[in-house]
């Protein structure tokens, strides 16, 4: 170690990995007990408890096999009867110990926790329903043939979960720990590995249970929640981002700030037919108050240039606060 820090610039480089990983360490690390501890195991908990809700209740009884190690798990529990939650916790514990091996310690205890959490709702969550409501295992909703509906509103339920987990900066684990591994020594991007280690375990399921409808129902699912973890991640946003070029910036600012109290930033840009420089105005309003700015632009200048985008979410002053996503 001292000959590698006495050699400078390599020295320089592993300082700086060090001091990387400390503010990194600082930055995330919750203090044991505090408010935002509590509140982050909280979140942990009540996204295991929906995500084995899902798996348990919309998933396994209608033998949708969504990827993943409980993929596999809902496969072994119709083929052989093993209990969901013990199957995906005999997968989800050896593969975590290799992933902490090959990787380093970079899933952190949560994760640990999140997995057995889910194993451990998986299994009882449905003798709970039983014990309670009298419930049918094999089909506790009672829809019958309508597994497109289990498909759909298991999709979202799960992608709640996923989301609420990941929120958390955690996993649940499983083919998350298994793509990390294979992207070290194939050196292909993560979201394909992920894609194709899901679609290998639907097509296992399709082999197992000698269905076509269950690949189609399967990927369904896995594509609702998807979209629904974006949702949650991203948040339910109504705000448009403007920008605007205009030979006329000065009287659209001074609507924009005046009339409708809002802020935003001046840019220069440059023409590429003449490469003649104007200015460009980046502001961010509301829904309702995107038909005003429009028609304010017409009056304004009707030649100017506007393009109008959904802003997924929006952060700071006059918006969402800072410390509401963290």
């Amino acid at each position: 170690m001292t000959k590698i820090i006495e050699r400078g610039g390599e020295g320089d480089d592993l300082r700086a990995v060090f001091n990387s990983c400390c503010m990194t360490l600082s930055l995330f690390k919750e203090k044991p007990f505090s408010r935002e501890w509590f509140s982050t195991y909280a979140l942990l908990a009540g996204g295991a408890f929906i995500l084995a809700f899902g798996y348990s209740c919309f998933m396994a009884p209608y033998r949708i096999v969504p990827g993943g190690i409980y993929g596999i798990s809902i496969v072994l529990h119709h083929q052989w009867g093993f209990p969901i939650g013990l199957a995906a916790l005999c997968f989800n514990l050896p593969l975590s110990l290799l992933g902490v091996k090959v990787l380093g310690p970079r899933f952190g205890l949560k994760t640990f926790i999140c997995f057995l959490l889910v194993a451990l709702f998986s299994d009882t969550i449905p003798r709970m329903l039983s014990a309670a409501a009298g419930m049918d295992a094999g089909d506790p909703l009672k829809l019958g043939d309508e597994v497109l509906l289990a498909c759909i509103f298991g999709g979202a339920v799960m992608g709640v979960g996923v989301g609420m987990i990941l929120k958390t900066r955690s996993s649940s684990g499983g083919t998350d720990v298994l793509s990390a591994i294979l992207h070290r020594y194939a050196r292909r991007p993560m979201g394909q590995l992920q894609m194709m280690v899901d679609s290998g375990i639907v097509l296992f399921g399709f082999l197992m249970f000698r269905d076509w409808k269950v690949p189609m129902y399967s990927w369904l699912a896995i594509f609702v929640m998807g979209k629904t973890i974006d949702m949650i991640l991203q948040g339910f946003s109504n705000e448009k981002t403007f920008f605007i070029i205009s030979d006329r910036v000065e009287e659209l600012r001074r609507f924009i700030l005046d009339n409708m109290k809002r802020g935003g930033s001046i840019l220069p840009v440059q023409g590429m037919y003449r490469r003649d420089g104007k200015e460009m105005i980046m502001t961010v309003i509301s829904r309702r108050e995107m038909t005003t700015l429009q028609h304010a632009i017409y009056k304004i200048d009707p030649r100017a240039f506007v393009t109008i985008i959904d802003a997924k979410e929006i952060l700071g002053e006059g918006f969402k606060r800072l410390d509401d996503e963290v």
